[in-house]
């Protein structure tokens, strides 16, 4: 069995690289042109690394696939990683179909789950709670909507990854009118659409992962967000398995009305009442991907044996464990110290003394992966 992960340059693909591998999946390790040495190209469990031509990354990915079938007579199994590498291949699916095997969303269901305003009415439609939303009436000037509107609140654009924001760029918490108005007007001006302006949820952030064929959650991990970096809202700097039994319901139903196929994340938070609110989906590998293999599961060769139409083994249920990214917790240590949250900052330094938080990148087995992503972080500091 053959697996092509794509985007070698997340860490989340080391995570998906190493599990692949353990099963005794031969792995070959793709990126695109421009990337300084991927982390994933220095793991021991990559059997090959192979960089793609300048182009079109759906022709590059085309001609790997062919290779592999005629080098070794085999269909490989393309797991496409990054969202912009994954859109590609669902915009050519007619032509993957004949050298590889794939178990990805097709176009339409990647534009309906990243558009966040329209997975909202979704949503609500099948009775799933949401986040309450706030809008200009019609010929309502932007800055008369943010002074009405009932803060804090958070906007962010429909679909801020597909205009290059990262995690911590795609929303804005506002507190005051003058910052819904600057939120507002930036996100318009970077999309030419107008953002979602939502209620603030101060509750427990949360995740729920699957893995789907054709409408049918086959596999799932849900998490609980412990701590962010940045600190004012950033993605996971530590995060924990939670209890998926309120979320998975919702989760279901929408993978089942959308007839969904693939990987993905939708993420909740929490009201004040304590009852989850679905706020978005990342149809993709997500962030805290690695958890997947912190938790001891089998998520990655579930996915690997979904695209190539094998059958599928038992699916191993997460273990309880709590994952941290270093240095990112670190970051979030000192940013929690320096807004007065003592008892946060010192969780960070607990989980790191802990020898039973697991690492999402850096394992001593396979250091090298981790060891590259960090030189990488203090190459950037530098400059």
């Amino acid at each position: 069995m053959i697996a092509i992960v794509t985007d070698a340059h997340y860490r989340m693909s080391v995570a998906l690289i190493r599990d692949l591998a353990d099963a005794g999946v031969q792995v070959i390790a793709c990126e695109q042109p421009g990337f300084y040495k991927p982390v994933g190209f220095s793991s021991r469990a990559a059997w090959q690394c192979y960089e793609l031509p300048e182009g079109d990354v759906a022709d590059g990915l085309l001609a790997l696939c062919r290779d592999v079938v005629s080098r070794c007579g085999e269909k490989p199994a393309l797991l496409p990683v990054g969202a912009k590498t994954l859109a590609a291949v669902a915009n050519a699916r007619e032509a993957f179909d004949e050298v590889a095997g794939l178990c990805i969303p097709d176009p339409g269901q990647l534009a309906l789950l990243n558009d966040k305003a329209a997975l909202s009415q979704l949503a609500q439609r099948l009775g799933i709670a949401v986040p309450q939303s706030y809008s200009p009436e019609l010929g309502e000037s932007v800055a008369h909507f943010a002074a009405r509107a009932p803060l804090p609140c958070v906007v962010k654009p429909l679909c801020g990854e597909a205009f290059g924001l990262s995690a911590a760029q795609r929303y804005v918490i506002a507190r005051t009118p003058q910052a819904l108005e600057e939120a507002y007007t930036r996100f318009f001006a970077l999309t030419n659409s107008a953002p979602v302006v939502q209620e603030y949820l101060p509750g427990t952030a949360l995740g729920c992962s699957i893995l789907a064929q054709d409408g049918r959650v086959v596999a799932s991990i849900a998490h609980r967000r412990v701590r962010e970096y940045p600190v004012t809202g950033g993605p996971s700097s530590c995060c924990r398995v939670a209890d998926e039994t309120p979320l998975l319901r919702a989760v279901c139903a929408l993978v089942r009305e959308t007839g969904f196929c693939g990987v993905a994340m939708f993420e909740f938070k929490c009201g004040q009442d304590g009852a989850p609110r679905l706020l978005e989906c990342n149809p993709r590998v997500w962030g805290t991907y690695p958890l997947t293999r912190a938790a001891g599961t089998n998520f990655s060769y579930l996915w690997c044996c979904a695209a190539l139409g094998e059958p599928l083994p038992d699916y191993i249920r997460p273990q309880p464990v709590k994952m941290t990214y270093q240095p990112a917790d670190l970051a979030a240590g000192l940013g929690y110290l320096l807004r007065g949250r003592i008892a946060r900052a010192l969780g960070v330094l607990g989980s790191l003394l802990d020898p039973r938080v697991k690492n999402g990148l850096f394992e001593w087995r396979d250091a090298a992966p981790g060891l590259r992503y960090f030189a990488g972080l203090f190459r950037r500091a530098r400059r």
